[in-house]
């Protein structure tokens, strides 16, 4: 490239990093809204947590499955309209369902109300929703796996991609504090109405007086805007989203990146492309060997983040607001575990990102023993905490750089399509990390026993990085 080319490549290399980043939040907002207005739909009207697992656990189920097909897609669209088309089916569905109780009443003529009717027909409406709203939620991840592989080189992918990844905490982070913000804001005082008291007590099967009851009464009507607000925000992000990205530096006039001495075939038809990945994606064992290893490096991070207040406060003795401050730290101490991962990975080891993974596996298993050892011990809950988080920053560098080494792997062609097969299987981790440890925890093991399996896991999924010790950067110099 020319001097005049290479600052204008740098300029929409960044750009394209943000706008992915910043979309990426905007599908984050109107996915991880729904477990802020759950306690609202079980107090207003009597859903029971059974039912909310069921969409949670299928809806979640789903996603996983539309990250698989949307990445198998992703390598064959436009990333910048894929994306912005997902971005638009899920703002689409939040509304749907903030809306929901309106829509009931229109089309059924049932008023809105907490008779059985009116409620079988609002979980059924949520039901159809949430689960559309996740199908297109996965064209959130696959298309960002296309695009910055396409302008970021091998050399520099680990430590860009573990600054893109920081997008998954933020996200996480700007969610909670809208769920917040709008639960304290946007509900009705009904406090004083002794009818919703009471009718929110039965709900609750708790005491008119208990707080959790005041505090529902209060916040009465807050759970539709958890979906309304954030759909506005998103609709927003749909013309970000289309404003600022563009697909390939061949769209905007500059040339493509070539690594292995190999440029890129713009010309390949769709027989050619669907050989190419098959090779180098569906038949490569270092694909799935890699989406064997993210499968534990989630069962070990839902774990912590689901369980790790939980477990504080039952048997630990921390308060609830440590323990809800425990989310927040974990979240730190990853952004800070994957940009320091990303930055090993290409400073340290030369882009061969399974060596930083195996040592941070290494590093996990090490945290959670020490957990395990200080809390038998007695020590402080806080210090605990930070132990755990710790382990948090641990295991949020493999969960960055997995999708690294399996993009040079797949390259560029086939990086979207390996990111959808991980995914997937990551995924499936939640039966694991959820019903598994929360099996474990209720038996006689106790808590000890998911700790125990902890390590196990972290054991395993160390064991899968050991024989990529030796293994090159990327395949891009093998592609045909």
């Amino acid at each position: 490239m020319t001097p005049e080319q290479q600052k204008k490549f740098k300029y929409w290399q960044w750009r394209t990093i943000i706008g992915t980043m910043v979309a990426y939040i905007f599908f984050y907002l109107i996915r991880k809204n729904f477990s802020f207005a759950m306690p609202g739909l079980t107090a207003e009207y009597g859903i029971t947590k059974a039912s909310l697992g069921i969409i949670l656990s299928l809806g979640g189920f789903l996603y996983g499955l539309s990250k698989l097909f949307n990445g198998i897609l992703a390598d064959r669209v436009n990333g910048r309209w894929h994306m912005v088309i997902g971005l638009i089916g899920s703002t689409i569905t939040a509304f749907g369902i903030g809306f929901g109780t309106i829509i009931i009443t229109k089309l059924t003529g049932v008023p809105e109300g907490s008779t059985a009717d009116f409620v079988s027909k609002l979980v059924l409406l949520i039901s159809i929703f949430y689960i559309i709203n996740q199908l297109f939620q996965g064209c959130g991840f696959p298309p960002c796996s296309r695009l910055i592989p396409r302008w970021v080189p091998a050399s520099e992918l680990a430590t860009k991609m573990s600054i893109w990844n920081t997008s998954h905490s933020i996200g996480a982070g700007l969610a909670c504090l809208c769920g917040i913000f709008i639960m304290g804001m946007m509900g009705s005082d009904m406090s004083g109405n002794s009818e919703v008291v009471a009718s929110i007590a039965a709900n609750l099967n708790k005491e008119a007086t208990d707080p959790a009851v005041i505090s529902a009464a209060q916040n009465y009507g807050a759970w539709k805007w958890m979906f309304i607000i954030p759909g506005i925000i998103a609709a927003f992000g749909i013309i970000f989203t289309a404003a600022v990205l563009r697909d390939t530096p061949k769209s905007v006039g500059l040339p493509e990146l070539s690594d292995g001495g190999k440029k890129e075939e713009s010309t390949e038809t769709s027989a050619e492309l669907s050989a190419f990945i098959r090779k180098h994606v569906w038949k490569n064992p270092v694909i799935w060997a890699l989406a064997v290893a993210d499968f534990f490096v989630y069962v070990i991070r839902f774990a912590v983040l689901d369980w790790g207040p939980t477990f504080l406060r039952e048997h630990c003795g921390m308060s609830a607001e440590w323990a809800g401050i425990t989310v927040f730290v974990f979240e730190i101490f990853g952004v800070i575990g994957m940009l320091i991962a990303g930055w090993a990975s290409d400073k340290l080891f030369n882009g061969r990102s399974a060596r930083t993974c195996l040592i941070c596996m290494v590093g996990a298993l090490v945290s959670i023993i020490g957990f395990i050892g200080l809390q038998k011990a007695g020590a402080d809950p806080v210090l605990l905490l930070f132990v755990l988080a710790l382990a948090g920053a641990f295991i949020y560098g493999p969960q960055a750089l997995i999708g690294v080494i399996s993009s040079n792997h797949a390259t560029r062609k086939g990086s979207a399509t390996a990111l959808g097969i991980i995914g997937f299987v990551s995924y499936v981790s939640v039966l694991v990390s959820g019903w598994g440890f929360g099996l474990i925890a209720d038996s006689e093991y106790g808590w000890n026993g998911v700790f125990v399996a902890m390590v196990v896991m972290a054991v395993i999924g160390a064991l899968i990085f050991v024989p990529m010790w030796k293994m090159k950067r990327d395949a891009y110099a093998d592609e045909e």
